[in-house]
């Protein structure tokens, strides 16, 4: 019996196996690359449908960033973004036939979850430096240094479970309810699992610029007792 965390690869590119869940994953940057790069040749000043809902996009997400780091969002847009509308479509996939999201794969959640934990180093070490970011791990005593190693290390493996368990769970469910249901109920199915897509990605996205946000943020000074 195979392991629910190992999926059967389709073929072999030299030593490595490429799995169904990795061309998937590989479709859906493609396809979204390619529409980014067709929605963006030709903007407008005055703005057509597509355009519209591109900026109105774009614009949720700066208000989302912004209230959450507190900050200009333009240098944290592209990461937030591109996690979430990605999250989107590779949650939302199983509602084709036949194909199976790549965030209910444990290789593909691990990805992703590295991405945030490397994306939190460059951004914490652009706005602090290497010395200013890497003082917070020994603050407020160097005897915590292993704490905060441990801490960044448990979140990103949390980040990665989170979503891992919540898509493979919902994949479970969404299997049983149509081999017993078969095609009597699938227009509220597939309603609800674009719901469950949206929502994972954004609590992915959000959990993202929060643990960005961190990284750099300005400590205020403390403030100084008044003696009388």
């Amino acid at each position: 019996m195979t392991p629910p965390l190992v999926e059967t690869p389709l073929f072999e590119i030299g030593p490595v196996p490429i799995a169904g869940s990795v061309l998937t994953s590989f479709a859906i940057t493609a396809m979204l690359g390619t529409g980014s790069c067709l929605l963006t040749r030709r903007l407008a000043v005055k703005p057509s449908r597509a355009q519209a809902a591109l900026e109105l996009l774009v614009t949720t997400i700066d208000e989302q960033v912004r209230d959450v780091i507190r900050r200009e969002p333009a240098p944290y847009t592209p990461l937030v973004g591109t996690l979430f509308i990605y999250l989107v479509v590779a949650n939302s996939v199983e509602v084709v036939p036949l194909l199976h999201s790549p965030t209910a794969r444990l290789e593909t959640t691990m990805a992703l979850a590295l991405i945030v934990f490397l994306s939190v180093y460059v951004y914490g070490i652009r706005a602090k430096g290497v010395r200013g970011y890497l003082r917070h791990f020994i603050e407020p005593s160097p005897l915590l240094a292993p704490v905060h190693v441990l801490s960044e290390a448990t979140r990103t493996f949390a980040l990665m479970m989170r979503l891992l368990g919540n898509m493979m769970s919902h994949g479970l469910v969404l299997a049983i309810v149509i081999s017993l249901a078969g095609l009597l109920v699938p227009i509220p199915v597939m309603a609800f699992t674009l719901l469950v897509g949206l929502v994972q990605a954004y609590i992915f996205a959000i959990l993202a610029t929060v643990y960005v946000g961190a990284a750099v943020q300005t400590e205020r000074p403390a403030s100084r007792e008044v003696r009388t």
